[in-house]
C-alpha cells in the first residue's frame, strides 16, 4: 500500500495520468495540502534560482500597510515594487523560453505597441480557511464522471485539489472560490482599428450554490452550480437586454439552461445558443460564449490533454490596472490596450491543450491554456483557426481581493490577430466596487419572469 500511495502521489503531481482513474486520493496524499503543497494544491516551494519564491500564505487578510474597508477599491499592496525589466519586440528573444504563445503572438503582431513590464513574483493567491478545509475532504472523495464532463463527491471547495488530468484542472478553474452571492457592474469595449469604441455597461449578479455553506454534497445541487443574470444597462440602444443562465456541472446529465429578454419584442425566450462558439455579448463578434472567463460550458467538443507545468511570464497582481485612477480613455487604445498598466510576473503554470474532437464542430480547432498553479485562474489562451493557425489570443489580468480573500480578475482582453482588433471585457475602473457579500440575492430572482421585469425600459 505504501508503494502504491507513493506512486500515485508522484504521478498526480507530475500530471502523467491520461485517464480518469485515480481522481480520489488517499488520506495521506490529501494531508500534503497545507504542508509541502499549498492548501489549493500547488507546489509550495519556489524554483531553483529563487525567481519564483515559496508560497507563504498569500494575501489571506488585509495587509497591515494598506488602508482598506469593505466596499473600497483595493489599494495596491505592492505599490513600492518597480519593474525588474521590460520585454519588447527588440529583446523578446532573450526571454523566449519564458513567454507564452499568447505573448509571442502579440509581440509579432504589434511589435511597436506590445510590451511586458515584469515585476518581482508575488505568490499572493489565498482563500478563506473554510475552503482549505473543504479541499482536504474533496481531495479524498471527488470522482470525475466516465465522460470527463462532470463529477461527484466534492462541495464548497476546488473540485480536485490534487488534480490528475486536464478535465479536472478545467473544473478547478470553473469552480474556484469567488464567494457565494456576488453583484458587480462592469464595462466592455471593442475599439475599431482607428480607436473608436462604445462602452457597454453591464450589471450582473450570481449565486454560486456550490459555495452555499448549507450544501453538503454535489448531489444536493441538482447539477446546477451557478445562477447568473447579465443585464446590459448602456448604451441606450442595447439597454434592457437581459440574459439568465442556470449553469450545470455535467453537460451530459443536463445542458445549460438559458433565457434572453429582448426589449424590442418585450418577450423572454429560451436561448439554447448561449454556449460553445456562438458569439458572446456586446463584443462585435470578437469572442465566443465559451471564452467568457477563458473557458466555460461543456467540455464535450474537445479532447483535453495536460502538457505539464511550465514557468512562464504571465499577468498577475493587477492592482494598478484595476485602479479607479485609470480611465477607459487611458486604457482602450487602437489595436491593443495600453500596456503601461498590466503587471507581469514569472509563475508556474499548468499547460492544457484542447483539440477539436472528431465528429464535432467549433470555430476553434485547437486551444492552449496557461493556468496559474496557485489560483487555477486561466490567465492566457491561444485559439486556432481551421487551418491550424493562431487566430485569437486571450489575456486575463488577475489580482487578489484580500478582503474576502478571493483570487479575482481586473479584466480580460481577446485579440483577433486577423482583424487587428480586440474586445476588452469585465473592466471595473469607472464602475462601483464589486460586492462579494450580496446577501440580498435569493434564488427567486433567477426566473424568466424576473428578467422580464428587470429588462423593461
Amino acid at each position: 500500500m505504501a508503494i502504491r500511495t507513493a506512486t500515485i502521489a508522484g504521478l498526480l503531481m507530475a500530471g502523467l495520468f491520461a485517464g480518469f482513474a485515480w481522481a480520489e486520493v488517499p488520506a495521506e496524499v490529501a494531508a500534503r495540502l497545507g504542508q509541502d503543497l499549498t492548501p489549493l494544491g500547488s507546489q509550495k516551494s519556489g524554483n531553483k534560482d529563487g525567481t519564483i519564491p515559496e508560497w507563504t500564505g498569500g494575501l489571506a487578510e488585509i495587509p497591515a500597510h494598506v488602508t482598506y474597508k469593505a466596499g473600497d477599491r483595493y489599494p495596491d499592496p505592492y505599490a513600492a515594487d518597480t519593474p525588474l525589466y521590460t520585454i519588447t519586440s527588440a529583446n523578446m528573444a532573450q526571454y523566449a523560453d519564458k513567454l507564452t504563445e499568447v505573448s509571442a503572438s502579440l509581440f509579432k503582431t504589434y511589435p511597436d505597441a506590445y510590451k511586458m513590464n515584469v515585476y518581482p513574483t508575488r505568490r499572493s493567491c489565498a482563500n478563506p480557511p473554510s475552503i482549505y478545509e473543504a479541499n482536504k475532504k474533496s481531495a479524498q472523495t471527488s470522482t470525475i464522471s466516465p465522460s470527463g464532463d462532470g463529477f461527484t463527491g466534492a462541495i464548497n471547495s476546488l473540485p480536485f485539489p490534487i488534480a490528475s488530468n486536464a478535465n479536472e484542472l478545467i473544473f478547478n478553474q470553473r469552480l474556484q472560490y469567488r464567494g457565494y452571492k456576488i453583484t458587480r457592474q462592469y464595462a466592455t469595449a471593442s475599439p475599431t482599428r482607428s480607436g473608436e469604441y462604445s462602452v457597454y455597461t453591464v450589471q450582473d449578479e450570481v449565486i454560486f450554490p456550490w459555495n452555499d455553506p448549507s450544501i453538503t454534497s454535489t448531489e444536493q445541487l441538482n447539477n446546477i452550480w451557478a445562477y447568473y443574470i447579465n443585464n446590459t444597462i448602456a448604451p441606450a440602444r442595447a439597454a434592457g437586454n437581459v440574459v439568465l443562465i442556470h449553469d450545470t456541472i455535467d453537460a451530459v446529465l443536463g445542458a445549460r439552461k438559458a433565457w434572453v429578454y429582448s426589449p424590442g419584442t418585450r418577450r423572454v425566450r429560451r436561448a439554447p445558443n448561449i454556449g460553445y462558439d456562438n458569439p458572446s455579448f456586446n463584443d462585435d463578434g470578437l469572442s465566443t460564449i465559451d471564452q467568457f472567463n477563458m473557458f466555460n460550458g461543456a467540455l464535450d467538443r474537445y479532447d483535453w490533454s495536460y502538457n505539464g507545468r511550465s514557468e512562464a511570464i504571465i499577468s498577475y497582481n493587477n492592482y494598478r490596472l484595476a485602479s479607479a485612477d485609470v480611465k477607459y480613455s487611458d486604457l482602450f487604445k487602437p489595436s491593443i490596450i495600453n500596456q503601461d498598466y498590466p503587471r507581469y510576473e514569472l509563475h508556474r503554470n499548468n499547460v492544457i491543450t484542447a483539440n477539436l474532437r472528431s465528429g464535432t464542430r467549433h470555430i476553434y480547432s485547437k486551444r492552449v491554456f496557461w493556468q496559474d498553479e496557485d489560483s487555477f485562474n486561466t490567465v492566457a489562451s491561444s485559439n486556432y483557426d481551421a487551418r491550424g493557425k493562431v487566430w485569437r489570443v486571450h489575456e486575463q489580468f488577475p489580482y487578489v481581493h484580500y478582503g474576502v480573500p478571493a483570487c479575482n480578475l481586473a479584466g480580460s482582453v481577446v485579440y483577433d490577430l486577423n482583424a487587428g482588433r480586440y474586445t476588452a471585457q469585465e473592466f471595473f475602473n469607472e464602475e462601483p466596487s464589486l460586492n462579494h457579500f450580496a446577501d440580498e440575492l435569493t434564488l427567486e430572482r433567477y426566473t424568466p419572469d424576473y428578467i422580464r421585469r428587470v429588462g423593461v425600459r
